[in-house]
């Protein structure tokens, strides 16, 4: 998959994942992986961006099989914010589509 397209929709992906319930950094790289090959590391400069703009908040919880995980969870604004990336993604593709098939 083209690596410009990736880039313009991760934050959304991260975002749209959240909606679903809170998760920790892996968890996200993971269930994102499944769809799309993105690297480890790629994930948390976009979420410790989200956090500096109150999109998310954090919290730890212990883990049995090693150290405590950082989990995220979106805030009111995170919400919010989220509804408008994907209505301006759905405005983008639409665009796109109406660009490429007529």
């Amino acid at each position: 998959m083209n690596t410009q397209f990736k880039k313009g929709a991760l934050e959304l992906c991260v975002l749209s994942q959240l909606t679903r319930g809170d998760k920790y950094g892996y968890e996200l790289t993971e269930r994102i992986s499944v769809e799309m090959s993105i690297a480890g590391g790629t994930l948390y400069p976009i979420l410790r961006k989200l956090k500096e703009d109150d999109r998310v908040t954090t919290y730890l919880v212990e883990s049995e099989s090693g150290p405590a995980r950082k989990y995220y969870r979106l805030t009111d604004t995170g919400r919010q914010y989220q509804r408008r990336l994907q209505q301006e993604w759905e405005e983008f593709i639409k665009a796109v589509n109406e660009l490429i098939w007529n």
